[in-house]
């Protein structure tokens, strides 16, 4: 039985059900017309024995003896008229009057069930007998002064299970075959059924299968969540719970009483896929891929695959200020470098007092400007970041500002300095790239870092080239440059990744020959202290 297909072990299943179905009803039918046959035997023996007890000749033949002649003849026909098995009449010294065996008349009944009758009782009762159960009803008979003189017994006997089945030996037959056929077919409609459901797969396969994609599923490096459609959590791999810091079998559990921050739910609600979207849960950095799972165009739930990008984004935020700090160097010795060679020529021409005057002036115009980078912005590396740009700001002849009132104390809900140094980054490095096909003497680019208790505000502004208005749609798609020499088409798509990551809007308002300006807000919501993440 083990070695048959799904299909066989159904069919078979299913057709010892119909079968056993078939004798359980048959039985409780039969037993139904057993009952009915004896409810009408108890009905025709009480008629028949009050008819017999009624008769005068039989009233008067069962006074005198040898009366059992004149009472059998009579009895006997109508027993034979009512179909009873056997009539018996006795008098009151229970002799018998009638009886089916001759050699009995005129002999005393030694019946046990026999006592009440002579008490003028009338009552039924089953004996057993040769011939099997016999229902017996007994009357009295009385004369015209209503005395008892006598009983009449009636029995009848009652058919046998077999018996009944016998006599609907036609019925029963094709019952059986009509069901045996439909039984049949329905069987084996019913395991194509399931076979089909089951994509034509034995369950050893099946099994096989579940047990292959759930060890790939745990062994993988990734965490993987799925849910369906009704938000109930079908896979949980064992990354999935090292990532969000959970234990426990979670699957036919609502994802939102597991964790709340998934954003998978949202998935399902839109039936849109969310590719690379980075999300901050209990300080981790995690990398989103989340994707809505469809069967014959209809949704039935969603995957959300998770990467611990922490260590990565500590990483890249050490290597992104790192080359910050680099570049302001840089700059920086660029700029000392022709500052000094003017000091020396100064000196060679004998003015030292001037030479000493700018020597003063450039140590308070950078003690000057860091002082006020440490004071508005409290983070190192996007200080350093702003240090930098306006560094290289003066080197390609560009006057970077940052607005007197900016101020940093601490970073949006879901976003670190890492975020902010690729958001601030890419916005002024398209500024600076505004410039490469104008002309205009005034090169400035105004910034502005403003931040209160429930929200922060970033403006970067310039009066560069601006933007053609027909590019303005396709501004955040990746890949998408303005054609300068060094544009990869990534830094706009990921400053708007980070504000949507944030929670934030950004709005851009260009205008060509005129310059540039855009302009993010970003909602503070639960503050993480910036030097201390």
């Amino acid at each position: 039985m083990k070695q048959l297909p799904i299909r066989w072990k159904i069919m078979v299943l299913s057709y010892v059900v119909v079968v056993f179905s078939l004798l359980i009803g048959g039985t409780v039918i039969i037993a139904n017309i057993q009952d009915k046959e004896e409810r009408e035997l108890k009905i025709r023996s009480m008629n028949t024995a009050r008819t017999v007890a009624e008769l005068s000749d039989v009233q008067k033949a069962v006074q005198e003896r040898n009366g059992w002649n004149i009472v059998n003849p009579i009895v006997e026909e109508l027993r034979i008229i009512n179909e009873a098995d056997y009539i018996v009449v006795m008098n009151m010294e229970r002799i018998r009057y009638s009886h089916p065996v001759k050699e009995l008349l005129g002999k005393p009944s030694q019946g046990d069930d026999e006592e009440p009758a002579f008490a003028e009782h009338i009552y039924f009762s089953n004996a057993q007998g040769e011939i099997g159960t016999v229902i017996r009803a007994f009357i009295p008979i009385k004369d015209q002064d209503l005395n008892q003189i006598g009983v009449v017994v009636v029995g009848n006997k009652v058919p046998t299970f077999l018996e009944i089945m016998d006599d609907l030996k036609g019925e029963i037959l094709l019952i059986v075959i009509l069901t045996l056929i439909f039984g049949l077919i329905g069987s084996l409609m019913l395991a194509n059924h399931i076979k089909k459901q089951m994509f034509h797969l034995e369950p050893f396969e099946i099994k096989r299968m579940f047990e292959e994609r759930t060890a790939t599923f745990h062994s993988i490096n990734e965490g993987v969540i799925a849910i369906d459609n009704h938000d109930i959590i079908t896979i949980f791999n064992e990354k999935a719970k090292k990532i969000f810091n959970v234990n426990g079998d979670f699957v036919g559990q609502p994802i939102r009483s597991v964790l709340k921050d998934t954003r998978l739910p949202e998935i399902v609600e839109k039936n849109q896929a969310v590719y690379n979207e980075e999300i901050k849960v209990s300080g981790k950095v995690i990398l989103s891929n989340r994707i809505p799972i469809q069967k014959d165009n209809e949704l039935i739930g969603a995957v959300a695959i998770f990467q611990d990008r922490t260590e990565f984004a500590k990483l890249a935020e050490e290597l992104t200020g790192v080359k910050n700090f680099v570049d302001a160097l840089r700059v920086q010795n660029h700029e000392h470098m022709n500052k000094l060679h003017t000091i020396a020529g100064l000196i060679q021409l004998g003015k030292s007092e001037k030479a000493l005057q700018l020597a003063f002036n450039v140590s308070e115009e950078l003690e000057s400007l860091t002082n006020s980078l440490n004071k508005k912005i409290k983070n190192d590396a996007v200080a350093g970041l702003l240090l930098s740009k306006v560094r290289r700001g003066k080197e390609l002849g560009i006057q970077v500002v940052l607005d007197e009132n900016s101020h940093l104390a601490a970073f949006p809900n879901q976003l670190d300095q890492h975020d902010f140094v690729v958001l601030l980054g890419n916005l002024i490095e398209n500024a600076f790239g505004s410039y490469e096909q104008t002309d205009i003497e005034n090169r400035r680019i105004d910034i502005s870092i403003e931040q209160s208790e429930d929200l922060c505000a970033i403006l970067i502004e310039d009066n560069g080239s601006g933007i053609k208005e027909e590019y303005l749609p396709r501004l955040y798609d990746k890949g998408f440059t303005m054609n300068k020499s060094d544009g990869t088409g990534y830094g706009l798509f990921l400053v708007k990744q980070i504000v949507e990551k944030g929670r934030g809007e950004i709005q851009v308002s260009s205008e060509q020959g005129k310059g540039t300006s855009f302009i993010i807000t970003l909602p503070m919501e639960a503050e993480e202290r910036l030097n201390g993440s």
